[in-house]
């Protein structure tokens, strides 16, 4: 889908183009997380699920690139700033096996859509309107509890070790996307409301709504949050 080009620079862009910066190496290496769990997909039917995936992801990562192009930033430069945490993360969060590779893909994509949903709420209707087209569920959900939840069903261990795995990836996701936004003033406001003055505990409440999603998403699979 052919997005519509993004509008003028206004002087003061600097939340938008962080956001899409962030928001842009969110989806790149989501596309590379979800290249690796098809390459180590114990099947070709579930391999070809994985690579579309993939592909879908990458999609994205384009289109916030060339919406970036339109307000005259180069997506490199943008998502610069960004990439030693996102980084540290995965780092930090290396899966053990496939089975754990697709849990965090679940965990991890369901608390970027969230965090970047929340975040752009705060955004011009334009800009919002395109993150939350573009983060979308693109269907990774739904393909990874289908093949999670017979597992657990067949193996109570396996349902305990990737329920505590689960854990610790919400718990690193949420300390990265903090990092993320509190090393840039931009998105520093834009997590208190957007505004000078406004509500800090504001912070607290969106961190409990995104928690609140992820135990959603942990019933979904099948497993404890």
């Amino acid at each position: 889908m052919t997005e519509p080009p993004a509008p003028a620079a206004h002087p003061r862009d600097d939340a938008v183009i962080d956001l899409l910066g962030a928001l842009s190496y969110a989806q790149l290496t989501g596309f590379q997380a979800l290249a690796s769990a098809a390459g180590r997909a114990p099947d070709l039917r579930t391999t070809t699920s994985f690579a579309r995936l993939a592909v879908a992801m990458f999609g994205r990562f384009e289109r916030v690139g060339a919406r970036l192009a339109g307000l005259g930033v180069a997506q490199p430069d943008a998502m610069a700033p960004f990439v030693a945490a996102i980084d540290a993360f995965h780092a930090r969060t290396a899966p053990s096996d496939w089975l754990e590779a697709i849990v965090k893909a679940y965990v991890g994509d369901g608390i970027v859509r969230d965090f970047y949903t929340q975040m752009a709420a705060h955004l011009d209707p334009d800009n919002r309107d395109f993150v939350v087209r573009l983060i979308g569920d693109a269907g990774a959900a739904e393909t990874i509890v289908a093949l999670v939840r017979p597992v657990i069903a067949a193996d109570p261990r396996a349902a305990g070790r990737l329920a505590l795995w689960a854990r610790r990836i919400m718990g690193e996701a949420v300390q990265q996307t903090q990092s993320v936004a509190v090393e840039r003033p931009s998105l520093t406001a834009l997590l208190v409301g957007g505004e000078p003055g406004s509500d800090v505990a504001e912070v607290g409440r969106m961190f409990g709504r995104i928690a609140e999603a992820h135990t959603a998403r942990m019933q979904s699979l099948g497993l404890a949050s």
